[in-house]
């Protein structure tokens, strides 16, 4: 007997596919073949080549953000936990750029298509660095007049380290120190000034 056919294998066997023909190439029927089902099968969960596309764009941001919460509102000054976010989601997606160049290559060509869950996936993003800044705020050790401001203003101040489209950029030598630069001016500049 075959195992029932659910999102999650469908989502598998469409991520096996992309990376094996590319987003531009890749159909539903495509998946279904590789999973030995009609396209019917796949169209039942998945109502469109678009659904299925935004919803491997959607786990596969979620694969990159997950390791990012528990450091929100884990231990320690939001001063050190906003940087430890920010060296985690370079890393993670440079790790995943140097590690599976093919994967990586085909996720940048369907998140570029996928404009709703990246901008999902952006939000989600601010709104963790929104809440370690309000933290840093609340503790004193931060001084900031809009926590969801700072944090999207973040996000943007770093973006050549972690964005997709920077991508062939992070061949750099000493881009790690650059980052780390970066994040002393603006760690600097959501301090408390003295009075």
């Amino acid at each position: 007997m075959t195992e029932p056919l659910t999102a999650e294998s469908i989502l598998d066997t469409a991520e096996e596919v992309l990376r094996r023909f590319g987003p531009a190439k890749t159909t539903v029927v495509d998946v279904a073949r590789a999973l030995d089902v009609s396209h019917g099968s796949v169209y039942r969960h998945f109502g469109s080549k678009a659904a299925l596309r935004d919803a491997v764009t959607r786990r596969w941001l979620e694969r990159v953000s997950a390791p990012l919460a528990e450091l929100v509102d884990g231990p320690g000054e939001a001063s050190a936990r906003l940087r430890a976010w920010v060296h985690r989601l370079a890393a993670t997606k440079q790790g995943i750029a140097r590690e599976d160049p093919e994967l990586f290559a085909t996720f940048r060509k369907v998140t570029d298509e996928a404009g709703e869950v990246v901008d999902a996936h952006v939000a989600h993003l601010a709104a963790q660095l929104t809440a370690i800044v309000a933290s840093g705020v609340e503790a004193g050790e931060l001084s900031v007049d809009d926590p969801a401001a700072a944090g999207l203003a973040v996000l943007q101040a770093t973006a050549v380290f972690h964005h997709p489209a920077h991508a062939d950029e992070w061949r750099r030598e000493g881009l790690d120190g650059q980052l780390d630069a970066v994040l002393d001016l603006v760690v600097d500049g959501l301090r408390i000034r003295p009075a």
